[in-house]
């Protein structure tokens, strides 16, 4: 399944980053490969490294697994509901209120990794299941109009611009996996 990448009318301009970062091809293979990437790469480090922040502010490699899957059960659940013809207006959020509710720290990084598994799979299957019209449908999210198409873009752009980020800046720890 190959989607057409969204242009910058269909999605507020903040995501533009994240979707530059899907190559193009078929977007369930790509969530696939992410996934075992995913699994790979938290997989390797040490529990005792999970509660590292590469500074004082920053969030913990538990922390960062847990923002993409908060992350991604949100722009799945925006999916569903713009790809259904839902026009209700939804809501931003506010991603640092999320990782301290979370608690992250107090998962193992299995446990969290167990949970990205069943979150991605459920990616999958919404993605997979979904008709063809759905794509181009449109709603809007914090007053900005967004497709079907852009939030699953969204989602594959999110996880690889955090895991990135992960190599870049949480070297330390995935140097001692």
């Amino acid at each position: 399944m190959s989607l057409i990448r969204p242009d910058a009318a269909e999605y507020a301009a903040h995501f533009t980053p994240y979707i530059g970062l899907v190559p193009d091809g078929c977007l369930p293979d790509l969530l696939r490969e992410q996934a075992e990437r995913v699994k790979e790469l938290f997989g390797a480090i040490r529990e005792e490294d999970g509660d590292y922040r590469y500074a004082p502010d920053k969030w913990t490699v538990k922390e960062v697994l847990g923002h993409v899957i908060d992350t991604e059960l949100i722009m799945t659940y925006r999916l569903m509901r713009v790809a259904r013809g839902d026009r209700t207006p939804l809501p931003s959020f506010d991603e640092n209120d999320f990782v301290r509710g979370g608690e992250f720290g107090r998962l193992s990084i299995a446990d969290l990794l167990a949970h990205f598994g069943i979150v991605r799979q459920a990616t999958l299957t919404l993605i997979e299941s979904m008709p063809e019209e759905a794509w181009e449908r449109e709603g809007s999210v914090a007053g900005h109009p967004v497709t079907a198409r852009a939030l699953a873009y969204i989602v594959a752009g999110h996880e690889r611009h955090h895991t990135r980020l992960l190599e870049e800046r949480y070297g330390a720890v995935i140097a001692n996996a």
